[in-house]
């Protein structure tokens, strides 16, 4: 007769060993050590090693403290936590953090509105009957490019020594020293100054237009220099039927011209020396020969030309 009698079962299979209440001793994640911390306690202390802000030194005087956040960066602890319940120990497991160009780019820009200075040129003004310069100012500029490069390299590599952010110095283009000639036509006293910036060189005695060719008043500019003129009759009534005059003793422009902006105007020698300290001329300013060609090996065209009353 057959036998019913069932077969043996099996033993239930083992259960799988619990898995450890630590994380393996001696496991870091991206440099700091978590071994035996608990997940939870480790996921907390990775949390805080990452948020450490990245210090930005902007001057010997001015720093400040960027938050991965405000950079736009996360870290993904989860992950690297979970890769650390699991290694062996002594493991180094990594820790990846997203950290987005753009983010860091738009941070940058934003200090850089806060710590650039736009150079202040100085400007030539007059202050009575005096040239005044105005004081000049250097600007500075930060330079986006490295300063992005060593805040993305902070957050990939978790370092958070200081990074210097680099103002390039931009000087002004015009500055009291570099002013130069001025010279400044009193008109009323017949008297032409020549200064250096703010600072008086030399004073002629001058001859400038009569009343009913007054020399014009305002602010010009050297714009034209000839030695041995030849003297050619303006369009005015007082010229009427006169011929140019060649260089020489009669011309009535001596041997030096010095145009300035305002036309048919301009500084020039001359052969009437008794006319210099009065209003004798038709709208130009006279002065003695020698003076004349004395200034003219001063001045360059561009050199700026006050006429006040």
């Amino acid at each position: 007769m057959r036998s019913t009698t069932a077969p043996p079962v099996p033993p239930p299979p083992k259960p799988p060993p619990p898995r450890p209440k630590t994380i393996p001793a001696g496991v870091t994640i991206g440099g700091l050590l978590v071994g035996g911390l608990s997940p939870a306690r480790a996921t907390t202390e990775v949390r805080a090693f990452f948020a450490r802000p990245v210090p930005i030194r902007i001057s010997a005087t001015s720093r400040l403290l960027a938050a991965p956040k405000a950079l736009g960066a996360a870290a993904y602890v989860g992950d690297a936590v979970k890769r650390a319940r699991i290694s062996r120990a002594g493991a180094k497991v990594p820790l990846k953090v997203a950290a987005p160009l753009p983010a860091i780019a738009r941070y940058v820009s934003r200090l850089a509105l806060r710590f650039d200075r736009a150079r202040v040129d100085s400007r030539l003004l007059l202050r009575g009957s005096a040239p005044f310069v105005t004081a000049s100012q250097t600007g500075r500029e930060l330079q986006q490019e490295p300063l992005r490069r060593a805040l993305f390299r902070s957050l990939k590599t978790h370092a958070r020594t200081p990074v210097a952010a680099r103002l390039a110095e931009q000087a002004a283009a015009v500055s009291r020293n570099s002013i130069g000639d001025v010279i400044v036509i009193r008109r009323s006293a017949n008297k032409l100054v020549l200064y250096d910036g703010m600072k008086p060189r030399r004073t002629f005695g001058v001859a400038t237009g009569q009343p009913r060719y007054p020399t014009p008043l305002g602010n010009f500019q050297i714009v034209v220099k000839w030695r041995n003129p030849w003297w050619y009759p303006p369009a005015s009534d007082w010229a009427k039927d006169a011929k140019p005059i060649p260089p020489g003793p009669g011309n009535p422009l001596g041997t030096r011209w010095m145009g300035i902006s305002s036309p048919a105007v301009g500084i020039h020698g001359t052969p009437d020396a008794a006319s210099i300290g009065y209003s004798a001329s038709h709208g130009c300013i006279r002065m003695l020969v020698s003076e004349a060609e004395w200034l003219f090996e001063q001045v360059e065209i561009g050199t700026p030309v006050f006429i006040v009353p």
